[in-house]
């Protein structure tokens, strides 16, 4: 009987123990499950987590991508000059018009390139393809004021062209242009020479820039005279091209903005006055030959190819209309400017003589390019809300005039 009783007590403590031991199994197994189930939690918890940062900082990536894309930009391919042949040139104005294509051609050809400019009519965007390039070098300064720098060239472009610029602060363009180094007259030969001194109203309402011009030519040939320095003098004749001023009142611009924007082409008088325009790269390279030739007396730069204000009309309105499906434009006669000039055309005898130059890209050529940027201008500031429109053309005796 104790035996059985024995072999029972035996039995049950091994039931107990194996009961402990599932029981201890069971615990550990739930505890584990937990800890696993806690764990997948965690894990899916800090994945979402994860998730909702990379979002987040998914457009910060993006932003600083294109910051380092800004920092590392391609510029345009320069020439490699050797110390000797590498010149420092300054232009004034470096971010008007003329003056940014100036800077471009000078930039590739391997010079260091200092820009000054005031950006009255100026825009930094027209040279911001090369910030940060080593042999460029951006200056916001206005030439009125002395500016103490070396170079080796001055090109002085410092001055705004078209009348309702210079016509705004005719005090600041006279300051400007009695140190300036260009000239543009107003004609009455035809064609005009070098020998030419304009027929110049001094006290009408281009006189700040007309006889600003002709006191700079004063300047700079008594400072040649009494002081031995170098000088060269263009005679700028109409220019246009990518960079100008949309709204700045003159010819081409007026007629592209018009068509673009299907507006009549406002033609004073019959439109047989006659006009000689020049792409802006034709002239660049004109200033740079004179510049490093040795002729020390005016040169004419401009475009002895003439055309009527009609024939311009109508060659801006057959371009604008292959292009553009809004241009049905027609041209609209205004009363004739009785001072209006009837033909202007500069003789350019002398730079195709002593430079070897003379206007290459074709008119409609230059044209095409001129209406594409301008199509581009109009597209960016349609953006912005803002939609220019030409300027009436310039006033003298209080009526319109073409330039």
């Amino acid at each position: 009987m104790n035996r059985i009783v024995w072999v029972i007590s035996g039995i049950n403590r091994r039931m107990m123990k194996l009961l402990v031991a599932l029981a201890l199994i069971a615990y550990i197994a739930s505890v584990w499950g937990t800890y696993t189930n806690m764990r997948s939690i965690q894990e899916l918890s800090e994945m979402k987590i994860e998730q909702r940062i990379d979002e987040a900082v998914a457009p910060l990536r993006e932003k600083i991508h294109d910051l380092e894309l800004s920092f590392t930009q391609k510029y345009p391919p320069v020439k490699f000059l050797s110390e000797k042949d590498r010149k420092r040139i300054l232009i004034t104005g470096g971010a008007g018009f003329v003056g940014s294509h100036l800077t471009d051609k000078l930039m590739m050809d391997g010079h260091e390139v200092t820009v000054v400019d005031n950006f009255f009519t100026g825009r930094k965007r027209n040279v911001e393809h090369w910030i940060g390039h080593e042999n460029f070098e951006l200056i916001n300064h206005d030439v009125v004021e002395p500016l103490y720098i070396e170079v080796d060239q001055i090109y002085h472009l410092a001055s705004p062209a078209s009348p309702p610029n210079y016509m705004y602060n005719p005090i600041k363009t006279l300051k400007t242009n009695t140190i300036g180094t260009l000239n543009m007259l107003d004609p009455e030969v035809h064609p005009q020479n070098e020998e030419y001194w304009g027929h110049v109203n001094p006290i009408g309402p281009r006189a700040c820039y007309d006889e600003g011009k002709r006191v700079a030519e004063t300047m700079c040939y008594a400072y040649m005279k009494q002081e031995g320095v170098e000088v060269r003098v263009a005679r700028i004749f109409n220019t246009f091209g990518s960079r100008m001023h949309m709204n700045d009142g003159r010819v081409v611009s007026n007629f592209i903005l018009q068509a673009l924007q299907g507006e009549p082409l406002t033609v004073y008088g019959s439109g047989l006055q006659t006009r000689a325009f020049q792409y802006v790269s034709d002239l660049v390279n004109g200033l740079v030959l004179l510049m490093n030739s040795n002729i020390s007396s005016p040169v004419n730069l401009g475009n002895p190819e003439e055309h009527t204000i009609l024939e311009f009309a109508q060659l801006i309105k057959s371009l604008v209309e292959r292009v553009s499906t809004v241009s049905h434009s027609q041209i609209q006669f205004l009363p004739e400017a009785q001072d209006d000039p009837q033909r202007r055309r500069p003789d350019i005898r002398k730079a195709k003589m002593m430079l070897g130059w003379e206007p290459v890209v074709p008119l409609e050529e230059g044209l095409n390019k001129t209406i594409q940027y301008f199509s581009r201008e109009l597209e960016h500031q349609a953006n912005n809300q803002y939609i220019p429109k030409p300027k009436a053309a310039r006033m003298k005796k209080g009526r319109p005039r073409h330039n």
